[in-house]
């Protein structure tokens, strides 16, 4: 490998204050604080099951509620996968993944097309995880998919319980993430499309 994949990206709003590290050929290794613990929890899913390394600082309106935090993470994050990433030479490009957690069983398929787009289907059991309210989930990944540049299909297959629903989820997205950025000995150099760039 001739680069490491590292990016660091900062985002300053009225709403939120997030800074996120990635390493893209990490070991797992997450240091995360954003004020709402089962996201804190998710993204270390993130972390754990693809192998990044993440370190995610966040401060955000949360007097309000969790949306802007969350949102603004799901941003920050995909700015810095992308950033690290840079020309996409040698990777997969593809990956998927199913994950089970007791009844629960969800897919999730990624391309690093360069074209955002987001198609989700997770019929959450409980509008709260915790202090989370599962509808954000939506919010992290389509604002991870619009500037990661990645088109993302996740479906959560069955489930009853709300917290295992949303675990499953984000489990197959590191796990899919992870075998997407993998670097290919038989296409080292080369971008993965016929079109000559992602």
């Amino acid at each position: 490998m001739s680069t490491p994949r590292i990016a660091e990206v900062a985002r300053n709003t009225a709403e939120t204050q997030i800074t996120v590290k990635v390493n893209l050929d990490g070991t797992g290794q997450a240091r995360l604080a954003t004020g709402i613990g089962f996201f804190d929890h998710m993204l270390d899913q993130i972390a754990r099951h693809g192998l990044i390394d993440l370190d995610i600082q966040a401060k955000g309106d949360l007097h309000i509620d969790g949306h802007h935090t969350v949102e603004d993470v799901g941003i920050t994050l995909g700015q810095a996968v992308a950033k690290a990433v840079g020309d996409k030479k040698g990777i997969r490009r593809y990956g998927h993944a199913y994950v089970p957690l007791d009844e629960a069983l969800s897919r999730v398929v990624v391309d690093f097309s360069g074209r955002p787009g987001l198609v989700m289907h997770v019929p959450f059991k409980s509008g709260m995880i915790g202090t989370f309210d599962s509808q954000l989930a939506y919010e992290f990944f389509q604002g991870f998919v619009n500037h990661a540049f990645v088109t993302l299909h996740i479906d959560n297959l069955r489930g009853e319980n709300a917290h295992h629903q949303a675990e499953t989820v984000f489990k197959a997205f590191a796990r899919a993430l992870r075998a997407a950025l993998e670097l290919d000995p038989r296409a080292a150099g080369t971008i993965p499309s016929t079109k000559g760039s992602l």
